[in-house]
């Protein structure tokens, strides 16, 4: 090998660990302020004419631009017949509602928005005194918690609810592991037979338990996973509350075994971890339902 070949050998070595570095940085900087749209197609025979649905979720007081208007903008990018937003729009760490008042009403202008608790909601009335459903009510959202409403969007009938909480199956409660307000919540939920859509902010029950296959729910929208906070080529996430490290199964569509019900897990927008989101961009969800 001559000497030339040598320099550049030497050059390429040395400029390895620059390149690393600067890749790291800008996938720190896209995973804390970029935007992406991650869209999903389900057909359901009991549709006659299609929807499009935009679901939000931990946003952990984050800002895409000033009062959130890079993110309202690509929402109303998307064109939604309904926004829901599926828990943790504040921060436990703050008494702060602002921030999630301001991007509810820029969201409200666009379609009617719903929201569901999260756990940091729920941490939030406890440890502030917040009464967060009025402040969102007053913002232009309908707050399902624990409660559910029959609309009719594009001319087809729809039953949406809103809980926190995990949503075991029947059969642990009768065990003595389940919450009965839960079980009963969802047992009359599901008593209908138009699509049925429930915004679930905990996917663990669904996801590990056998809730897709217990419960006749259509749609779960759900969070909390942050999409594995840290994501791997290939590999996936690092760490998922509730399911742990490499989790497998922290973001996407995840079905029943009859393939007739399925979970919308989303990677969500923001983080409350000492550990930033990394190769992890936040996420606008977009579903398509389109009639079977």
């Amino acid at each position: 090998m001559n000497e030339s070949s040598k320099k550049k050998r030497r050059f390429l070595w040395a400029a390895i660990p620059g390149v690393l570095i600067l890749g790291a940085a800008v996938s720190l900087f896209l995973s804390a302020c970029g935007l992406q749209v991650s869209r999903y197609s389900i057909v359901s025979p009991k549709l006659t004419e299609s929807i499009r649905i935009v679901q939000l979720t931990d946003l952990h007081n984050s800002e895409f631009g000033r009062g959130n208007r890079r993110l309202i903008e690509k929402t109303a990018a998307q064109e939604p017949d309904l926004i829901l937003i599926t828990g943790d729009l504040l921060d436990q760490s703050s008494d702060r509602t602002d921030i999630a008042e301001a991007l509810i009403r820029g969201l409200a202008e666009i379609a009617p928005v719903y929201v569901s608790y999260g756990n940091h909601e729920a941490a939030a009335e406890r440890l502030y005194g917040l009464y967060l459903r009025e402040l969102y009510t007053a913002a232009g959202a309908v707050v399902l918690e624990y409660d559910w409403l029959d609309v009719t969007v594009n001319g087809q009938d729809l039953r949406l609810g809103g809980i926190y909480g995990y949503c075991l199956p029947a059969r642990y409660t009768d065990n003595g592991e389940g919450w009965p307000k839960e079980s009963d919540y969802v047992t009359a939920f599901q008593d209908t037979d138009v699509l049925k859509l429930l915004m679930c902010h905990m996917p663990v029950c669904w996801l590990r338990s056998g809730g897709l296959d217990a419960w006749d729910v259509d749609l779960v929208f759900a969070g909390h996973t942050h999409g594995g906070q840290i994501r791997f080529p290939w590999i996936g996430g690092l760490w998922a509350p509730d399911v742990g490290w490499f989790p497998g199964r922290e973001a996407g569509l995840y079905f029943s075994k009859d393939e007739t019900k399925v979970l919308i897990l989303s990677k969500g927008l923001g983080s409350t971890e000492k550990v930033p989101r990394f190769n992890n961009m936040p996420e606008i969800t977009v579903v398509d339902l389109i009639p079977g």
